[in-house]
């Protein structure tokens, strides 16, 4: 489960240094910092509570179902909203709703005064970023990529980066909210529950089980006492330290994690961030590559002006970054390299994102048939390689309207569509349709072409 006090300082910061949370209800008075952080913290705390609850249903679907109940109780404490809203987030990027997941936590990127200009015309050049972090990590003994928690856009480059840097030499991979407990996973080959936190989400699960395809050692890093603020980072930082380069001074590690975990100066979370400490305690100069700020927003308003204006000015496909004078562009300092994702793009409700650089292929899947005429159901695809407890490679939900009577209340995935693509990599796969309550309601085996 992830430190949830450090969730409520994560979003504090957030909010205190210019994003912006939508979901912020009006305040004839607006809180100090001080207020602010307490009404968080106790906002953390029961969304913690709910959270628990909810994991305590026997399926995804019905975890999911919990949580969008909690969402929508209503409380006196304005803070309430928005964690619940990342928390239902989370949940809804677990079951594949990837689109309601970005509409319920959206984080406005406001410029900043020390925001660094974007390059002049005709002084940098665009670049794939796939290239582009690969070259720049030649030499390095470390590369740090950031991600947005609710939005798994911001995994799927470094899931293709894996291949690329396992080239280049690269040997360790490190994720945030990993478990030191599941013993198993290098052996077992595929993450599970137990794996990890996010992990439960299949972009992130895709990330874990492509690194120990590619032979990276794994290793789960985070704090296991100390849960939030300065305490937690430190600790991180110690355990990266102990668990890789201790043990091999020559390790090379790709390492994932949320936000501003990575920023290599500057104050988070009121002390240090967890790339701060690192660089301390080894030495090592990490490449840090930011790719949160730059992403696009249900609302594109929410984007930051330099997105808007990349995207105007070069419509890219691909995720790209700015080289100037040979050396990257990055937004703020604490980054070596900041990358732009391309705008999203819907296909049957789902991002095309999902094929991951062409990696996957899309499969359609239609509800009537193989959830039977029962809703909501969750389809899900497992390798045929791997066992039934797997995180599956993908999901997707099912929820459309009833045919006769008036519409009631439900989950409605893109849009209430009983019709939909699963993405996945050419191979043989198992799926399974279950209810909320986890009971199957249909079955196959099928095979995705190359």
């Amino acid at each position: 489960m992830p430190c949830c006090r450090g969730l409520a300082a994560c979003l504090a910061v957030l909010l205190l240094s210019g994003g912006m949370v939508h979901a912020v209800p009006a305040q004839k008075a607006p809180p100090t910092a001080a207020q602010w952080r307490d009404m968080q913290l106790r906002a953390a705390d029961k969304a913690d509570r709910l959270m628990r609850e909810a994991d305590t249903r026997k399926s995804l679907l019905g975890r999911y179902e919990a949580m969008l109940a909690a969402a929508s109780q209503g409380d006196a404490n304005p803070a309430f909203a928005i964690i619940i809203g990342q928390y239902l987030s989370w949940y809804e990027t677990f079951i594949g709703d990837y689109p309601n997941a970005a509409a319920n936590f959206s984080i406005q990127e406001l410029p900043q005064p020390d925001d660094r200009p974007l390059p002049p015309d005709g002084e940098a050049q665009a670049r794939p970023a796939i290239e582009a972090i690969s070259e720049l990590a030649r030499g390095r003994q470390a590369v740090f990529l950031n991600e947005a928690h609710h939005l798994p856009l911001t995994r799927t480059l470094t899931v293709q980066l894996l291949a690329r840097l396992r080239e280049e030499g690269f040997d360790t991979f490190a994720a945030e909210t990993l478990y030191a407990s599941d013993g198993h996973l290098a052996e077992r080959g595929y993450p599970v529950e137990g794996t990890g936190f996010y992990t439960r989400e299949p972009i992130c699960a895709e990330m874990v089980r492509t690194a120990l395809r590619l032979g990276y050692r794994v290793v789960a890093y985070e704090a296991e006492s100390e849960t939030s603020g300065d305490a937690r980072e430190s600790r991180q930082a110690r355990n990266l330290y102990e668990r890789v380069f201790e043990r091999d001074p020559h390790a090379r590690l790709v390492l994932d994690a949320g936000y501003g975990h990575i920023q290599e100066a500057g104050t988070y979370l009121g002390g240090r961030s967890m790339a701060e400490y690192f660089r301390r305690i080894s030495g090592i100069d990490p490449l840090t590559v930011d790719q949160v700020m730059l992403i696009p927003h249900p609302d594109p308003t929410h984007d930051h002006p330099d997105y808007t204006a990349v995207m105007k000015q070069l419509a890219p496909k691909e995720p790209l970054v700015f080289m100037q004078a040979g050396k990257p562009w990055a937004l703020r300092a604490g980054y070596d390299v900041s990358v732009f994702f391309p705008p999203q793009v819907l296909r049957l409700g789902r991002p095309t994102w999902l094929a991951l650089g062409g990696l996957r292929r899309p499969y359609p899947v239609r509800g009537e048939e193989i959830c039977r005429g029962e809703y909501p159901c969750l389809v899900e695809a497992r390798y045929a390689s791997e066992g039934d407890d797997a995180i599956a490679a993908d999901r997707l939900a099912f929820d459309p309207p009833p045919r006769y009577g008036p519409p009631d209340v439900g989950l409605r995935p893109a849009g209430g569509a009983s019709i939909g693509e699963l993405y996945l990599r050419p191979g043989k796969y198992r799926l399974l349709a279950t209810d909320a309550q986890g009971h199957p309601l249909g079955r196959r085996t099928i095979t995705v072409s190359p």
